[in-house]
Order: structure tokens, then C-alpha cells, then sequence
């Protein structure tokens, strides 16, 4: 990633507010730098940049501070993309509203909850923009993508999701919903004729290697019937079902988007989720399937499913009470229900998402080639699909899926 890329805008006088109200005794700039904050396929969807700053204090001793912000890419294709759907704007709203709300909840109930990183405005900033406390200062880290969540990291993981989840139904009872720019996720009537062209490509490509995979036999018919309407099916299930237990699914929750703190012995501290762009309000089961099916390590993902969802719904129902949720709490049976219901979800993760994770680190791994029609793309698609890594975790969860009705066509 070329230095290029930082955009000539970024320079120390955007961050003053920012270190005034963030560092103690802030008095000047000493220096300033910036530089390319991810590398090529652990980061699709912006432009990441980290900050670094030497800062003077009023005692005359220096500081390293540190910030991350967030860019959009200058793409046509991604610009395509974002023209309905501005997760800048989301996102800030989720960092400077949503973010502090949840996390007002658990104070005002006597439970000290974190969710994320602090967030800043920038003076004069020209274009959409997130900037967020550098959290690796305080040695948050991913874990490693290409193994997948060990037992330990994701039980920790689903209890922050459920005190998530409970916070915002909690909200939602009490305060009414929240502003109607959070609500439907990628699932816009004007996203659809996009998503249907994204899928003809991917959705082929994918086909193509699902007939090299063991065992295909047993569902590859269903998978040629699912190519044509699986965005109309994924839309169906989109509409949210005022009968059940529904929250402000955090919408993107894969390993990557999460990070770590650990203590001196190397045991988990803290747990913090990134990337609030693309919220959806409705079932929990879009991020349960999501983060269970993405982010967990092969031998754990199907053999532990079950097991994950019981301390899933332990966790959430804890918070419900602890947080006075006035409705009728949700049953395990219930949270099983809808993850069968909404299946499909399972199968868009692993022929989207979970290919991502589970790609070798590569430079042509970037938004453009996820997505388009080019030979590079197709090259790259393949790639997800076709690599030992994947096929291993492909060759499980279709069978399961299969088995559980994920793949069938609603009746309707």
C-alpha cells in the first residue's frame, strides 16, 4: 500500500480537538505521521489509516498518542456500492449515539460495559470519515483469521454479543426504535438490482467449485436452484417479524472485527467489536449465524454450534434481567427457532464472508476483486472458493446446512 494513499488533508490540525480532549495536559505538535493502517485482505470495505502523533505536554515532557480513521475509497465500484447506503454516516452515528447509549444502560443498572473505542471529531475534514482511539495502544489485537476462534475466545465473544443484543432490545422497550438509518442493513429495495449483479458472478464462480467439492451430489441441485433468487430469498427473510425477539444486530461480526486484550498470563481481559457500518435491526439469529459460521475454528464450528448458542442465550438472558427488559424473555427453543428459520443467513456467511477469512493474505485481496467481474476478480473468487482451507470448511457446512433446510426455497 503506497503512501500515495494518504489522502494530502490528513495533516496534525485536523486531530486538535481530538488530543486537547484526549491527552491530559496537552499543550503542542511535535510530529506527525501517517501511514496505511491494514494490510491488503484483513480490511475490504475502507481505507485504513493509523495515526501517529509525538505530542508536547504543559510540563515540557512527550507524548505518543495514536488514532485510527477511517476512509472511504475513491473506487467508481465502491461508490456504486455506498450510493445507498452511507456507512460513514452510520457508523458515527452508532460510535457517538448508539455505542455510549448501551453502554449508559449497564452503568445506570451498576455494570461497568464497554463496547468499543472512543471516537473523535475532526475539524475540517474532507471527506466521510471515522476516527477512533488507536486501540492496539492498548494491546487489543486480532486473533489469527485463517484458525478460527478457539473455545475460550468465542465464549467471549458471544457474551458481549448477547449484553449487545440485550442492551438494544432494552432500548427499544423502553425508548422506541432507533433512527430509521440504523435499521435495514444491506437489506434496501435499492441495494437489490446491485447485490442480484454482485451475486450472477460470485454465485457462478462459487457453483463452479461446489461441483469439485466431496459430497456434492447430496445438494448441489438445491445450490443451482438457490443461485437465481437467493438475494429475493435473503430480502424475505430481511423483513423484520415483529413476533419475535428482535435487537440491533451488529451486522458485520467476524474475527476481524473484533479484538482482544489480554492480561500478563496471556488470559482474555476485555473484548471490544469494531466496524459498526452496517447495523440491522431484526432477528439475533443474523449474527449468531454470522459469527458462528465465519469466525469459530473448523473442529469447533459445527461439533460446538449447539452448545454456543445455550451460552449465547445464558448470557443474553442474564443481561435481560439485569437491564429490567419489560417483555417476555426469549427461550433457548426460541433462539434455535429462528437460527433454522433464518438458515439462508448461514449459507450467505459461508459463500461470502467466511471465504474472505479464510483466504491466504494477498495483494490482490482487495474490495474490487471481492466483488467484480474482471479476470482479476474471478481469478480471486476462485481463489476463495477453490483453496484446501476453505474446501475443508465448505465440505462440513454444506452437508449440515443441507440437513437443516437452510437450502430450500421458501414456499410462498
Amino acid at each position: 500500500m503506497a503512501a500515495s494513499k494518504i489522502p494530502e488533508w490528513i495533516t496534525a490540525e485536523l486531530f486538535e480537538d481530538a488530543l486537547k480532549s484526549s491527552v491530559e495536559g496537552y499543550s503542542k505538535v511535535r510530529s506527525f505521521k501517517a501511514e496505511m493502517g491494514s494490510a491488503a485482505g484483513e480490511n475490504y470495505a475502507t481505507v485504513m489509516l493509523r495515526i501517529h502523533i509525538e505530542v508536547e505536554l504543559q510540563d515540557g515532557k512527550t507524548k505518543r498518542v495514536s488514532f485510527m480513521v477511517k476512509l472511504p475509497h475513491q473506487l467508481e465500484l465502491y461508490q456504486e456500492v455506498m450510493k445507498h447506503t452511507n456507512v460513514f454516516e452510520i457508523e458515527r452515528i452508532m460510535y457517538t449515539q448508539v455505542v455510549p447509549e448501551m453502554e449508559a444502560l449497564y452503568k445506570e443498572a451498576g455494570l461497568e460495559v464497554r463496547f468499543g473505542a472512543n471516537s473523535y471529531d475532526l475539524r475540517n475534514a474532507q471527506t466521510d470519515y471515522v476516527a477512533l482511539e488507536d486501540l492496539s495502544i492498548k494491546g487489543f489485537k486480532n486473533t489469527n483469521r485463517l484458525e478460527g476462534l478457539d473455545q475460550a475466545h468465542t465464549e467471549r465473544v458471544l457474551c458481549k454479543l448477547a449484553q449487545w443484543h440485550a442492551a438494544t432490545a432494552v432500548r427499544i422497550a423502553t425508548k422506541g426504535q432507533y433512527p430509521e438509518v440504523l435499521l435495514p442493513g444491506f437489506f434496501k429495495v435499492e441495494n437489490k438490482p446491485m447485490m442480484n449483479e454482485m451475486m450472477k458472478g460470485m454465485g457462478q464462480r462459487f457453483f463452479q467449485c461446489c461441483t469439485t467439492y466431496e459430497g456434492n451430489e447430496a445438494y448441489i441441485e438445491k445450490i443451482k436452484a438457490l443461485k437465481p433468487v437467493v438475494i429475493d430469498e435473503m430480502f424475505k427473510l430481511g423483513v423484520v417479524d415483529p413476533t419475535e425477539f428482535n435487537v440491533l444486530n451488529h451486522g458485520d461480526c467476524w474475527s476481524n472485527n473484533i479484538m482482544f486484550q489480554y492480561d500478563e498470563i496471556g488470559k482474555i481481559k476485555e473484548v471490544y467489536m469494531v466496524d459498526y457500518q452496517v447495523p440491522k435491526y431484526g432477528s439475533v439469529a443474523q449474527d449468531l449465524l454470522y459469527f458462528l459460521i465465519s469466525s469459530t475454528k473448523l473442529e469447533d464450528k459445527l461439533s460446538k454450534f449447539d452448545y454456543y448458542v445455550k451460552i449465547y442465550h445464558d448470557n443474553l438472558v442474564e443481561h435481560l434481567k439485569i437491564l429490567k427488559y419489560s417483555k417476555p424473555l426469549p427461550s433457548l427453543k426460541d433462539i434455535h427457532m429462528a437460527l433454522y428459520k433464518y438458515g439462508l443467513f448461514a449459507y450467505s456467511t459461508a459463500t461470502g464472508v467466511m471465504a474472505a477469512v479464510l483466504v491466504d493474505p494477498t495483494d490482490s485481496a482487495s474490495f474490487e476483486n471481492f466483488l467484480s467481474d474482471s479476470a482479476e476478480g474471478a481469478d480471486f473468487q476462485m481463489q476463495m472458493y477453490n483453496n484446501a482451507r476453505y474446501r475443508k470448511h465448505i465440505q462440513l457446512i454444506l452437508p449440515w446446512l443441507l440437513n437443516r433446510g437452510a437450502l430450500d426455497i421458501s414456499q410462498d
